[in-house]
């Protein structure tokens, strides 16, 4: 949809503007840039009667700079930005940063521990203070970044999930849970960083196939006795059971029974639990319910106790000879004691398993039993996947739904509570005589002796996922809240579909009533290079865009990943195609200028039908085709389709052929070097806008110079106008494009250089309707008129009827041109002959669909045709 939009004219128009010679994207970008933000053409207007069209950015980490995949997802949400924009949208793009509790208190502690400070040092209050005091110093160079690669963003809306509304919002809801008892403290299986000293999130761990040690070990002796295997030998000091499988008839004679746990002297139950996979090592399994989440479950099944053997920082606790060692130091201690006992029954390695490591630090992650905070998400998920189910919400690309839907269907309860000093810290207060209050944003907090604040502070994905509603000023009902919400698109990798878009889901709908925080989610994937190999410092192939902004420019960048953005796949990259990006930058720049010193103009109306040349005609034909397909493709998400279509357009159409054939019009000069010098106008300022979504600064800087124009960064957007399609001018210059490139394919094949000329005639060419165009094709083709003594060496029968004879004496190596027909004839008789035998195949013919044996016989008739065109060309070669 296109709706009435300004222009945004800061002046009358006047003369189009000069252009060096070529384009340096370093003196154009931070001007432009600049000119934008001052100008005030990002900033969205909650009153104004436009159609609203919302995106909020996902909040970079305030310690992070600006990578591939950063500049990857900007890049797909500033094109949707820059089009709805141009089509009269209140386009608004909202930024922002996020708090990032682990990675931001990591940041400020390696510096205090360079100063010989821990925060314990500071206390507190103080240490918090240093946090505030990095950001305002350091914190946030990725909105600096963000600036280069051309973020369309309303600056003046920047929020920060710690600043006071975000602050307010994260109380206001936390309250409303609390009151809703969707939100509770327990002990559970949590992730637990010895590193970071807190728990963790499940997508603040990162799994890898590690290698470790599958050891088996007998547990009591004699007939009652059992083998269990584990991959954490010193778990084992915290068992309080066995459990087997019931149906397992191997042990179904122990269940009930008691087996004493080696090196502890304590007598543990033997359960029979269906969790227990009897496939799996001896089909029994030690229980350590403190320290694995399935064991968890398994001992409240069972009411079993809950044996904590570790503490925070991973070492070991329980009395006797492994107190005090770290666990990589007990797992073999143990092991070594349970051998000298003999009870090792198989040692498997080298066992690769899946371990979860910290995705801050890096340090192996530890189940542990702790008291923490959780969200009940059961009827939050369940809301999260009804409102896709239904409509409200639609997933892009639509696959990705199933995986979305095996998510939020069997989520687990989420929990919220880290043990940090920076973040939203838990508003509820414990009283001297056990009491606990929840504590909202107008609520007093509770004061006299005995009272306290929990210690702990909310997973930083708390405040994100209020991040929809809560930027725009929720729980106030703010004008831009009523403007500006649900939201339009959230633009995002597909690796995070499961965290923060799921709780952004779970949240907005409870929050706001049941109204989805977006109505898109378009899902990109990761950026990869161009074999497809996951980037990594290691496999030295990691791209910085800044490194590319600066050597290439923001627009070559942009151009590169966009390319590349198929829905939901990953995107692969290389220097060599943001070389290419860039050259077509400058080939969009020589285009432009050309038509500049040319006289192409965009005032006035086009002229009349009548007065347009069948070059003419067909360009602007072809452009109303590309409008429809580009504006489809946006629509669907699809950004390399889009960059694809306007690649080759610009780059095959208007520059290689359009521009070639204005050169000898506009140089005649008349009416018709007029008529072409609008329509090469209208054309550009077409393609300038279709463009700029992609490569803003460019094409910015290109329009002004046509059309004397400060900006089109408010459009208008181009629209498709059926009345310049003619099928007939199309037909017409694909017959001139057929002649032109099979002469120059020859001309190419035997070694010509650009520039030489060959006699030749032209024969057919009224047949053809190209009778006009021989001046034409002579031009394009390098080709001059027969005279006396004109001897035809080589000729070319091509489709449509059309004959050339050339005269190649001295010009043309009659050998290099034989070996290269009898190529052609060869793969052409192959063709034929595959063809032939499928439409002599009567199972193929009377089985498959009427359009496909349809197109086995055209495409057998083009091969026909190709072997009497080759064996014509072959007749008329000079036998020596």
């Amino acid at each position: 949809m296109t709706v009435a939009s300004d222009a945004h004219t800061d002046h009358t128009p006047g003369a189009p503007a000069p252009l060096a010679a070529a384009y340096q994207p370093a003196e154009v970008e931070s001007r432009r840039y600049e000119q934008w933000v001052s100008g005030g053409y990002f900033r969205a207007d909650a009153t104004s009667d436009r159609p609203p069209f919302t995106i909020v950015i996902p909040p970079p980490n305030v310690t992070g700079s600006l990578h591939v995949g950063h500049a990857l997802d900007h890049t797909i949400q500033d094109a949707l930005v820059r089009r709805r924009r141009m089509q009269g949208y209140e386009a608004l793009w909202l930024p922002g940063m996020d708090h990032a509790g682990i990675a931001t208190q990591n940041v400020v502690e390696r510096k205090l521990a360079s100063e010989g400070l821990s925060r314990h040092d500071l206390g507190r209050e103080q240490f918090v203070e240093r946090v505030w005091q990095w950001k305002a110093e350091s914190g946030g160079a990725i909105l600096g970044q963000m600036r280069r690669l051309g973020d369309s963003v309303d600056w003046d809306r920047e929020r920060f999930t710690m600043d006071d509304g975000l602050s307010r919002a994260v109380l206001t809801i936390f309250k409303k849970l609390y009151d809703d008892d969707l939100i509770y403290r327990a002990e559970r299986i949590i992730n637990w960083c010895p590193r970071c000293l807190t728990a963790l999130s499940d997508i603040e761990v990162d799994h890898s196939d590690d290698e470790g040690e599958l050891v088996s070990i007998r547990y009591g002796d004699g007939d009652d006795s059992i083998v269990v295997a584990t991959t954490r030998a010193e778990t084992m000091l915290g068992d309080t059971a066995v459990a087997v499988h019931p149906d397992d008839e191997r042990y179904q004679h122990l269940v009930g029974r008691e087996v004493e746990l080696p090196l502890t002297g304590r007598r543990i139950p033997i359960v029979a639990d269906t969790h227990v996979d009897p496939a799996f090592g001896s089909g029994a399994v030690k229980v350590t319910p403190a320290h694995d989440p399935n064991d968890f479950e398994i001992g409240q099944r069972h009411n079993l106790p809950s044996i904590t053997i570790m503490d925070e920082r991973a070492v070991v606790t329980v009395h006797g000879p492994f107190q005090g060692l770290d666990r990589y130091e007990a797992r073999p201690a143990v092991v070594a004691a349970l051998r000298a006992q003999g009870r090792i029954v198989a040692e498997k390695r080298p066992y690769v398993h899946s371990v979860g490591h910290c995705s801050r630090c890096k340090t192996t992650v530890e189940p542990r039993l702790s008291l923490q905070w959780f969200v009940n998400t059961g009827p939050l998920a369940r809301a999260a996947g009804d409102a896709v189910r239904d409509g409200r919400v639609r997933i892009e690309p639509a696959e990705l739904a199933k995986r979305y839907f095996a998510w939020v269907d069997n989520m687990h309860d989420w929990c919220i509570s880290r043990q940090l000093w920076w973040g939203h810290r838990i508003p509820v207060w414990y009283g001297p005589d056990g009491e606990t209050v929840c504590v909202g944003p107008d609520d007093e907090v509770p004061t006299g002796e005995g009272w306290r604040q929990d210690e702990d502070v909310l997973d930083t994905w708390f405040s994100s996922a209020l991040w929809p509603f809560s930027t725009l000023g929720w729980p106030d009902e703010t004008p831009e809240l009523a403007r500006f919400y649900p939201t339009s698109v959230l633009v995002t990798g597909y690796d995070i579909l499961f965290f923060w878009v799921a709780r952004m889901m779970m949240f907005g709908l409870y929050a706001m009533d049941g109204r989805q925080p977006f109505d898109v989610v378009a899902l990109h994937g990761m950026v990869r290079d161009q074999f497809g190999k996951k980037m990594s410092k290691s496999f030295g192939n990691v791209v910085d865009p800044l490194d590319w902004i600066d050597r290439f420019g923001a627009d070559a960048t942009r151009f590169t990943l966009a390319r590349g953005a198929n829905p939901g796949a990953d995107v692969p990259v290389s220097e060599e195609w943001c070389q290419g990006s860039r050259n077509f930058c400058n080939k969009l720049w020589n285009a432009t200028r050309f038509a500049l010193m040319n006289g192409a103009t965009t005032q006035g109306p086009l002229p009349e039908h009548a007065e347009l040349s069948s070059v003419d005609r067909w360009i602007l034909s072809r452009l109303q085709h590309v409008i429809a397909e580009v504006d489809e493709q946006f629509e669907a998400f699809e950004f390399a389709k889009v960059c694809d279509t306007l690649y080759h357009f610009a780059w095959d159409d208007v520059c290689d052929w359009y521009v070639e054939l204005a050169k000898p019009v506009l140089g005649a000069g008349g009416p018709a070097a007029d008529a072409t010098r609008r329509v090469l106008g209208h054309v550009l300022d077409a393609l300038l806008k279709l463009l700029h979504p992609v490569i803003p600064f460019v094409t910015d800087e290109l329009w002004s110079a046509l059309t004397g124009e400060a900006t089109l960064v408010r459009g208008p957007w181009p629209s498709a106008d059926p009345a310049y399609l003619d099928d007939a001018a199309e037909a017409e210059l694909a017959a001139l494009q057929r002649v032109v490139t099979e002469v120059r394919r020859f001309r190419s094949d035997q070694g010509l250089k650009p520039g030489q000329r060959v006699i030749a005639t032209l024969r057919g060419l009224p047949g053809a309707g190209l009778a006009a165009h021989e001046p034409l094709i002579r031009s394009l083709a390098r080709l001059d008129a027969p005279e006396e003594g004109f001897a035809a060496t080589a000729s070319l029968a091509i489709a449509g009827g059309v004959d050339v004879e050339l005269d190649t004496r001295g010009t043309v190596d009659v050998a290099a041109e034989r070996a290269r027909l009898e190529k052609d004839r060869a793969a052409a008789e192959k063709e034929a002959a595959q063809c032939r035998a499928k439409l002599g195949n009567p199972a193929f013919v009377d089985k498959a669909p009427d359009a496909v044996v349809a197109k086995i016989k055209d495409r057998l008739a083009v091969a026909e045709a190709d072997l009497a065109r080759i064996a014509a060309a072959l007749e008329a070669l000079p036998t020596s």
